[in-house]
């Protein structure tokens, strides 16, 4: 089992800035992949970023807006949110993939006011 905790979601004027955090715990395997997803009302639930081995890919809507990173020794994944956009409203969730399954964290609300 793994155990993920979103934080710094909020209120914020367009134009501001919001870090969102993922902390991850319980579990014996390592986690390969970390991600966030968010979804507004009436939308279905989308990509934001992800990182893997490496990798990096973010959505073509929020690319060089925000930034995806992870702390290991803290088991935590970020997501800087530069430049919001009223458009960004949405419940943010967190993901983590190890080798044999896939969880999700419990969502975190982000309003961006115009």
């Amino acid at each position: 089992q793994v155990q993920l905790v979103e934080s710094g979601g909020g209120l914020v004027q367009a134009g501001g800035s919001l870090r969102l955090s993922c902390a991850a715990s319980g579990s014996r395997f390592s986690i390969n992949a970390m991600g966030w997803y968010r979804q507004a009302p009436g939308k279905q639930r989308e990509l934001v970023a992800t990182m893997s081995s490496g990798s990096i890919n973010y959505s073509d809507s929020v690319k060089e807006r925000f930034t995806i990173s992870r702390d290991n020794a803290k088991n935590t994944m970020y997501l800087q949110m530069n430049s919001l956009k009223p458009e960004d409203t949405a419940v943010y969730y967190c993901n983590a993939a190890t080798k044999w399954r896939t969880y999700w964290g419990q969502g975190t609300q982000v309003t961006v006011s115009s």
